[in-house]
């Protein structure tokens, strides 16, 4: 597909309407009419404005291939499913993780001790 075969297939997934794409871009209908229509190829700054209405990258936007991740909550999982989706996570990201949720636990084990200790 073409990048302005991706920009129209993205845009209707997202449920998008034209006149919100142009309105966000600050671009006439007429122009963005184009772009859809493969009549004349998106600018890098619309690009990026793309990109941040989409809330995709603009080299995803690019290499469209027909779908859009959706999500991923882990609210809703079961804890096995949780942990399946965490491993799937680099080493790096699931450093990042483990610090953050060390921190977390080192702020509440000492708001728990000040509590206990100090303010009463």
């Amino acid at each position: 597909m073409s990048i302005t075969e991706n920009i129209r297939e993205i845009r209707e997934q997202k449920g998008l309407r034209q006149k919100e794409v142009y309105t966000f871009l600050e671009i006439g209908k007429s122009v963005y009419s184009k772009i859809e229509n493969g009549g004349r190829e998106p600018t890098v700054q619309e690009l990026v404005k793309l990109s941040q209405l989409f809330d995709m990258t603009v080299d995803q936007i690019i290499n469209y291939e027909g779908n859009i991740p959706s999500e991923v909550s882990l609210e809703d999982k079961s804890a096995a499913e949780q942990n399946r989706l965490f491993n799937e996570l680099d080493e790096d990201d699931r450093q990042t993780v483990l610090k953050i949720v060390d921190k977390m636990l080192t702020t509440k084990k000492f708001n728990q001790f000040f509590q206990e200790n100090i303010a009463k």
